[in-house]
């Protein structure tokens, strides 16, 4: 949905701001943690999420309201733009006003552990069951565990069967970089265009980035493999084959899922997000192909229920409670999904797919994920990430080579 699209695309700057100064920069109301009722057992809780889209009718709002009266309180719900959140959470934090409840996109998890604003599940009383240790990654640091994700979204190949129908594409056929190549040339030869992709100078260009990155074997650690240079050839050619358009250089993962619903495509990368759209238009999906077959990596999109610190930590029980019961498989499935979210746990993820049985290659695709901040890179993980959709730019604008550009990508980011 257009709102993950958003939180993707903002986090690059957020995060690196927020490690360079402690402090980053919507609606307002709904009062910090410090401004409600200091009874635990009771009163009200405050609960900050990164949807100002939902208003309090929000089927959204209605599962909260939900949660806290079985909790035997009242929740105090505002929704801030994911660009103010992490800087409004960073700054009351830093007052001793913090909200009881924060929900937050899952790679700034390591920016507010770094800031001493949440609190461990060790700490808090959080359960984290049996969610899957893919997704679960993006709030561990250190050993630590510090919140519950609400679900993943994560990113696939959409196709036009009908275009790929005209070109003789069987797309079960595609199983990795070679086959994928191959299809592609068969739809440019029928006249259509090959792929579109979102290859943009921001966080966002490296989420669409990264599944071809991980898929070719190579780690953020080291920028300049020679996995990763084959991974930065592989979008290069397309474009200078044109089996891109040059248009991939500028796009968001709104713009080339627009140029996909012109129908000329055959292949487009983009989130869960879109997936009531594509049915209708009668598109369909297979798992981004690892370079030497099976569903690479791809990054794991959405956020996490986490407990920033109170100076009354009796309250951290009940916010537990109605975190447990907004992750429950009845509220996470049962009920309307309007998050449109991969449920967190196999147990969830297996009640989704008996009830939506399309959901099959996503579950697949969310398996197969993987956290952008995990191996322990933390709050380097921005930095990183600049220097990797730099080097890409410089690749698909025939500024440099890729191995040049990686090699320069790698350089600045051992550097800071």
């Amino acid at each position: 949905m257009s709102t993950s699209i958003t939180r993707t695309r903002a986090l690059g700057a957020l995060a690196i701001g927020a490690v360079a100064v402690g402090v980053l920069a919507g609606c307002s109301g709904g009062g910090a943690g410090g401004s409600g009722s200091t009874d635990a057992a009771g009163g009200t809780y405050t609960f900050w999420d990164p949807y100002p889209q939902y208003d309090a009718s929000s089927d959204w709002a209605k599962v909260i309201d939900k949660c806290a009266a079985d909790a035997g309180v009242t929740v105090e719900r505002t929704g801030f733009d994911t660009s103010d959140l992490t800087s409004k959470a960073l700054l009351a934090g830093q007052q001793g006003d913090s909200p009881d409840i924060l929900l937050i996109d899952n790679p700034a998890v390591s920016t507010l552990v770094e800031a001493g604003i949440v609190t461990s599940t060790d700490e808090n009383g959080l359960q984290v069951g049996d969610v899957a240790e893919n997704i679960l990654g993006a709030s561990v640091v250190d050993g630590k565990t510090y919140g519950v994700p609400i679900g993943a979204n994560t990113l696939a190949l959409y196709y036009n069967p009908t275009v790929l129908s005209a070109a003789g594409v069987d797309p079960s056929s595609i199983k990795d970089w070679s086959s994928l190549n191959s299809a592609i040339e068969k739809v440019v030869a029928s006249g259509k265009k090959g792929i579109t992709f979102s290859g943009i100078g921001t966080e966002e260009g490296s989420f669409q980035f990264l599944p071809w990155f991980w898929g070719a074997g190579a780690d953020l650690t080291q920028l300049d493999s020679s996995q990763a240079v084959s991974a930065v050839q592989l979008w290069t050619d397309w474009v200078k084959k044109g089996w891109a358009p040059n248009s991939v250089i500028n796009n968001t993962q709104t713009t080339s899922w627009q140029e996909f619903q012109t129908g000329d495509f055959g292949f487009a990368e983009n989130g869960t997000w879109q997936k009531a759209g594509a049915a209708k238009a009668g598109y369909e999906v297979i798992p981004i192909p690892a370079a030497k077959g099976g569903a690479a990596p791809a990054p794991t999109g959405g956020e996490f229920l986490t407990l920033p610190v109170q100076k009354d930590s009796a309250r951290y029980a009940t916010s537990s409670k109605i975190v447990e019961c907004l992750t429950s498989t009845a509220n996470v499935v049962d009920t309307d999904n309007t998050l449109n979210y991969i449920a967190a746990t196999p147990e969830a993820q297996k009640a989704q797919l008996a009830k939506d049985p399309t959901l099959e290659p996503w579950i697949e695709a969310v398996g197969a994920a993987k956290a952008r901040t995990g191996d322990n890179l933390g709050v380097k993980y921005p930095v990183i990430s600049e220097q990797l959709w730099t080097a890409v730019q410089n690749s698909l604008t025939g500024a440099q080579s890729p191995q040049d550009a990686l090699k320069a990508a790698q350089q600045a980011a051992s550097s800071k």
